[in-house]
Order: C-alpha cells, then sequence, then structure tokens
C-alpha cells in the first residue's frame, strides 16, 4: 500500500526531501537556544557583564532569524509536496478508473468512487504534511532535546524516561481502538454521497410525490450515524490531551522541585539558575514534541482507513483488457453471436442470455424487440465489449471481440444510449463528442438528419446554447435528438440505437430512420424499439423473450410464424386504430 502510494509523489520529491532537512536545521537552533539562554543568565545576568549579555543576545537572535527562516522554508516546501502528492493521486485515481468495465464500476458504486477522490485524498494530503513536517520534527526534536538535557544534567534528565513510556502505552491504546470506527465512518459516508446524489438526481420526482420528509429522514439518519461514529472517536482521541497534561506538568514539577533542591543544596555548584530554565524549556519542548507526535499518530490513524480505500481503487483491475497482440482495425459492420451465454455475476445461475446465435450483414438495419427484462439492451452491450460474454463468442467484422483494442472496437461502434446523456457545456461542445474535428457544416447536418436542428436553432443561442448538468434545461424527445447527432458524427462502422427514439413522436421517428438510410447506408444499424412501427421496415426484426432468441427473420416472416410478434403487432395496431 505505502509502496502504490508513494508512488503518486513523483515530481515532487525534491520538495518532499527538501522539507525535512529544513526542518532538520530548525530544529537544531530551537535545542541550541537553551543552552545559550543558559549562558547568558549566568554568564551575563547574574555576573553584571552588559558587554556578554549584547554579545550573546546578538548571538540569540541571530539563531531565532535562522531557526525562523528554516521553519519558513520548510512549510512551504511541504505544501508544494503535500499539495502536488494529493494532485497525483487524484490524477491517477481518475486515470486509472476510466479503464474500468461497468462490473467494476458496480462493486464500488459512483458514491464511493467520488467519496474516495474527495474525502479520502484530503485526508491523505494532509497526513502527508504531517509525515514530512511534523513526523520529522517531533522526533528529531525529542531525540535532540534529550541529548541536550542529559548534557547538562544527567540525573535530572531521567525524569524525562518516566513520562515517555506513560505516553507510549497511552497512544498506542488510543490508536488501536480508533481505527475500526474511523474505517466504518468513511464507509457511511459512501452511503450519504449516494443518498445526496439519489435525491438531486430526483428532485423532481421527490417533489411530485411530496417525499421531501422521507429524504430529509434518510439523510438525518445517516448522517446521525456519521456523527457517533466521529463523536465515539474524538472522545476516546480526548483522552490524550490530559494523558499529556498529566505528564508535562507532572516532569515539570518534578524538575522544579529536584532542580531548586539542587541549587539550593549545592548552593549553584551542581545546578545553576541558567541551567534550571534550560532544563525547563527541554521539559516542554520534548513534551510538546511528543504531543505532536501523538497529533501524528492520530492523523495516520484516521488516513489509515482512507489510504486503504484508495488503494483499493489503484489495485483494482479491469477485467476488460487488450490482448497481447490487439487487432486495431475493424474490417466491417458485420455481426455474428456464436452460442452467446453471458450473466452479469459469475455466480448467477440462470444466464440473462441463454446460447444466443445469431449472424447480422454489414450494412443491414436490424431491428429487436421485446418484452421489459427479455434482455435487449444485455444484447448489444456485448458488441462494444462492455461486457465479456461467459462462454461463447461475440465476432465483429469476422474477428472476436475480445481480439480488438478496446480504442480500435468501441472507436467503429456508436452506441444512443437508454439514458440519454449530456455534459455541462454547449449544444456544439456535446456534438463533437462524436467527432473533435467535425465542422461546423457537419454538425448541422448530423443535427439535420437527427430532426435536431430545427430546435436548435430556436434556442437564444443556437448551437452555442448552454446544457445545463444531465442535460435538465431541454426536453427528453431533444436529448435524444442530440444524442443520435452525437452518434452520427463518429461516422461508425455499427450504430446502436437502444430505444433512443422513444420520447419523439412516430413522424419524427420515420424522419430520423429514413435519414440513416440516407446518410450511413453502409453503417450496421441496431434499433431497440417498443413500436413495431420503429422496426417493421428494417431488414430483419429479433425477437427476443426471456435471453433467448424466438424469432428473426423481416416484419412479413414474423408475422406469418412468430406468435410473440404478431401479439405486439396486433396489440399496438388495435390501439392506433382505436
Amino acid at each position: 500500500m505505502i509502496k502504490k502510494l508513494a508512488a503518486c509523489v513523483r515530481e515532487y520529491k525534491k520538495n518532499s526531501i527538501l522539507a525535512p532537512i529544513f526542518i532538520t536545521f530548525e530544529v537544531l537552533m530551537e535545542v541550541v537556544i537553551p543552552l545559550i539562554m543558559a549562558k547568558l543568565i549566568d554568564n551575563g545576568v547574574d555576573a553584571g557583564n552588559l558587554s556578554y549579555i549584547l554579545k550573546t543576545g546578538g548571538l540569540l537572535a541571530l539563531c531565532c532569524c535562522f531557526s525562523l527562516s528554516m521553519g519558513v522554508l520548510s512549510g512551504r516546501h511541504a505544501a508544494i509536496a503535500s499539495t502536488g502528492f494529493a494532485k497525483n493521486l487524484r490524477h491517477d485515481m481518475y486515470h486509472h478508473m476510466q479503464g474500468f468495465s461497468f462490473s467494476n464500476i458496480d462493486k464500488f458504486s459512483s458514491a464511493s468512487l467520488i467519496t474516495r477522490m474527495t474525502t479520502d485524498v484530503s485526508n491523505l494530503q494532509n497526513s502527508y504534511m504531517m509525515i514530512i513536517r511534523t513526523a520529522v520534527r517531533c522526533p528529531l526534536m525529542l531525540i535532540f532535546a534529550l541529548v541536550m538535557s542529559f548534557t547538562v544534567h544527567s540525573r535530572l534528565a531521567l525524569v524525562f524516561l518516566l513520562a515517555v513510556p506513560i505516553l507510549a502505552v497511552g497512544i498506542a491504546l488510543i490508536m488501536r481502538t480508533v481505527h475500526p470506527i474511523f474505517k466504518r465512518a468513511f464507509k457511511t459516508y459512501d452511503r450519504l454521497n449516494q443518498v445526496v446524489q439519489e435525491n438531486l438526481r430526483g428532485i423532481r420526482v421527490v417533489m411530485a410525490f411530496v417525499r421531501e420528509g422521507y429524504e430529509t429522514s434518510k439523510f438525518k439518519q445517516i448522517s446521525e450515524k456519521i456523527f457517533r461514529d466521529f463523536r465515539k472517536a474524538e472522545t476516546i482521541i480526548a483522552f490524550n490531551g490530559p494523558l499529556m497534561s498529566f505528564c508535562s506538568f507532572g516532569c515539570m514539577t518534578a524538575i522544579s522541585w529536584i532542580g531548586a533542591r539542587l541549587i539550593i543544596l549545592s548552593h549553584g555548584s551542581e545546578l545553576s539558575t541558567g541551567e534550571l530554565m534550560s532544563m525547563l524549556n527541554y521539559v516542554m519542548q520534548i513534551l510538546m514534541s511528543l504531543m505532536m507526535l501523538s497529533m501524528v499518530f492520530m492523523m495516520i490513524i484516521m488516513s489509515r482507513a482512507s489510504a486503504e480505500r484508495i488503494t483499493e481503487v489503484l489495485d483494482e483491475q479491469s477485467d476488460l483488457r487488450d490482448p497481447e497482440n490487439p487487432v486495431t482495425v475493424v474490417r466491417d459492420g458485420s455481426i455474428e453471436f456464436d452460442d452467446v451465454l453471458f450473466s452479469y455475476s459469475r455466480e448467477a445461475e440462470q444466464p440473462v442470455l441463454d446460447h444466443v446465435s445469431l449472424s447480422i450483414r454489414s450494412g443491414e438495419t436490424i431491428g429487436i424487440l421485446g418484452g421489459t427484462g427479455s434482455s435487449k439492451s444485455s444484447l448489444v452491450q456485448l458488441i462494444p465489449r462492455l461486457y465479456d460474454v461467459k462462454s461463447g463468442a461475440v465476432r465483429v467484422g469476422g474477428v472476436d471481440v475480445r481480439d480488438y483494442s478496446l480504442d480500435a472496437l468501441r472507436g467503429e461502434v456508436a452506441m444512443v444510449l437508454q439514458k440519454n446523456v449530456l455534459f455541462s457545456g454547449t449544444i456544439r461542445e456535446n456534438l463533437r463528442w462524436g467527432n473533435e474535428n467535425a465542422t461546423d457544416e457537419e454538425l448541422i447536418r448530423a443535427c439535420e438528419l437527427a430532426q435536431a436542428d430545427g430546435f436548435i436553432r430556436e434556442l437564444p443561442d443556437g448551437y452555442d446554447y448552454r446544457i445545463e448538468q444531465g442535460g435538465v434545461n431541454v426536453s427528453g424527445g431533444q436529448r435524444q435528438r442530440l444524442c443520435i447527432a452525437r452518434a452520427l458524427l463518429q461516422k461508425p462502422k455499427i450504430l446502436i440505437l437502444d430505444d433512443s427514439t422513444s420520447a419523439v413522436d412516430m413522424r419524427t421517428d420515420a424522419l430520423i430512420r429514413k435519414g440513416f438510410a440516407e446518410y450511413i447506408p453502409d453503417t450496421t444499424k441496431l434499433i431497440i424499439a417498443q413500436r413495431v412501427a420503429s422496426v417493421q421496415d428494417a431488414d430483419r426484426i429479433i425477437v427476443l423473450d426471456a435471453g433467448k432468441v424466438c424469432g428473426f427473420g423481416t416484419h412479413e416472416e414474423l408475422l406469418r410464424n412468430n406468435q410473440i410478434y404478431r401479439e405486439v403487432y396486433e396489440s399496438q395496431t388495435r390501439k392506433e386504430d382505436a
């Protein structure tokens, strides 16, 4: 885990090294300053030597300025290194997630992935800052101050050795107790994000059914659970404060009492006033470093759960990968399903597609009809290899889709999904997802064929009209037509329309299909539809039922030979006549 996370430091290694180096010089100056102050008091103030006071005072001021400058430089480099580390971590996670298959994303959930890229990365950024700065400063301060205190008075310094074990045991117990709580709390954050996402995405449905109270209650329950977990963890961590105070004041009291007795009994020969003052300074330095070290440990405990969650994402390997020597050219748009068996889960007993065998010629228009849950979308998602088959093979252009480069295959297969997705930006920017180098004339031509040009020109800024997130400021039918135009710009060898004309009227639907025949005659077109009228002019029609092909032929052939198709056709015809 540490090795994988450390790889994200990359170009910020220099800053990560310089920060501890500068902090080391700062610590050295800070432990030297009490010695100089002791000399100033013993040889200057007590002796009334003004020239020594001025000379030593000047040296003290220089040491303070040097220590300050080293601290500033250390802070600057630590800030650059930690923010750069977080930037690289987010980049690596996002880049890695782009290669995930649908099954990988389903494993984590989108809400969990968002939490890992935001809250968890921020926790690691804060921890990294403390590791290269505070976690270096505290041990060095502890070691140097202990060495200097033993140099001043070895017997008096033994007091520190009593406090260290008490603190170490206390901190270890706290760490062991709170780690599972933080781990549980971050998982609850995933659920919180999911609830917020669902609520905002379905806000119209929530308002339509007057379910604001229910959604608020659901959010409140999860928020309360996070509150309870963090309250419990923070309550345990709060014991760190009294423990530190007990050790600090105990050490100061013991050193003051023992030191005062030594000065009085030895008349200053065994321990001077300046040396006692320096010992008290070292007490504060040692105990403050221990306190800061305990804070570092607490931060590491909190971020350990985040680090494990981030590493899970980075370790996850897509189950869809390019073969060793991939095919990079799709010869044509022919499609063949060879005894395909498919399930979304490898352990599923009932397959989603059950021994499907089909052969589609390049350039054909194929309609796909079937009831809800008949696996129409599952069938077409195997063509661009969004999922892999359990057994059998899917071939495009005579080559198994598993032998293609994913980029090459998907570059020749355009899909207009059931859920129409538009991104925030102008209509022009959204259309250029299909072809980023498309000219304005090509954009307009594709929109004309998709029957979108008319309504686009009526919008305030035309093709520069800004689409809000999710396309909420255009209608469902307008979204569908924009997505179809985007797919046409790709000029693919295979075009898949997954029930993507359901929100347009029958006349517009017919015009879109006519545009396909004129604009992309050599493209293989697969049209999933609920209406027979949308597919009856297709070259052939596939009828699916419960994941099995129960009919494949022309409209006339299926009317004569396929009972399911005939029943659907007759029921829809009667409705239209009525």
